[in-house]
């Protein structure tokens, strides 16, 4: 299965939010026909009414994928319509947290076809990452494609078991939050110092893009940039010396958040 069974038998997005938006531009762009793609939406915007797609119109009788965009809530609903599609030779992806394999088979059928993959925010400018896992009845080449799809909107990984899921969830699902609490707060002291609060968020918003930039430009790891960038008895060793404490920095608080992001997408998946 390739990118030529898509634009023979088509593709249907179920879904086309702010990440079934940035997937789709991502397609387009990367070569699949607007006419193989079913799009269904209660409430489309301007940008994909202009994309020429098929949208919310008769799906095709055996479309090669069905992508699975909506929010994890709706999903009970929007399955059941999907039913006669399942346990054949459509592959179903899905991208709505918590929700396992097993609860999609459980309506589809057991024979479906099945991916689950975790895409997270950054993705809405290509720079997300993308975690999948498929089921047993997933062939390798349509794994390898849904694995390019989600490479439209950023990086992937491929895990070796369901359960590493709610892990990825925590790390990368949940983690740009992470990050956007950190510019805030960050700003936030910059501002009770006496900085300007434009002017701090200004510092703290390109103090995370460059150094989050350098992280992945360079060779060595994030523990030796810290190094390099911490003189001994410096200003940054000094704010090491209270981040880095483990009993109340960022030893302790990050595994803590972390691990309750996972138990929450266990429970979810329940």
């Amino acid at each position: 299965m390739d990118l030529s069974d898509l634009n023979t038998r088509g593709l249907v997005l179920l879904g086309c939010g702010k990440m079934g938006s940035a997937l789709l531009a991502g397609w387009l762009a990367n070569g699949l026909s607007v006419g193989a793609v079913t799009v269904l939406d209660p409430d489309p915007s301007a940008w994909l009414s202009s994309t020429g797609v098929r949208l919310n119109t008769d799906l095709p009788p055996a479309p090669a994928m069905v992508i699975l965009a909506v929010k994890p809530q709706m999903m009970g609903q929007a399955l059941p319509g999907l039913q006669a599609l399942g346990a054949g030779s459509t592959v179903f992806v899905s991208i709505a947290a918590g929700i396992s394999l097993a609860s999609i088979e459980r309506i589809l059928g057991a024979g479906t076809p099945l991916v689950r993959a975790m895409p997270n925010t950054p993705a809405a400018i290509g720079q997300g990452i993308t975690a999948l896992i498929g089921n047993a009845r997933v062939s390798a080449p349509a794994l390898e494609l849904a694995r390019s799809l989600m490479a439209a909107v950023g990086d992937t990984v491929m895990l070796d078991d369901e359960g590493q899921m709610d892990a990825v969830t925590g790390v990368s699902g949940s983690g740009p939050a992470y990050v956007f609490h950190l510019i805030e707060t960050l700003a936030a002291a910059g501002e009770a110092q006496g900085l300007p609060p434009a002017m701090a968020l200004r510092l703290a918003r390109a103090t995370v893009a460059g150094a989050g930039a350098l992280a992945m430009a360079a060779d060595e790891s994030p523990a030796q940039l810290r190094v390099n960038v911490t003189s001994p008895q410096g200003t940054t060793a000094a704010a090491l010396e209270v981040l880095m404490d483990q009993r109340t920095g960022f030893p302790d608080l990050i595994p803590r958040a972390v691990a309750a992001a996972a138990k929450r997408s266990r429970e979810l998946g329940q």
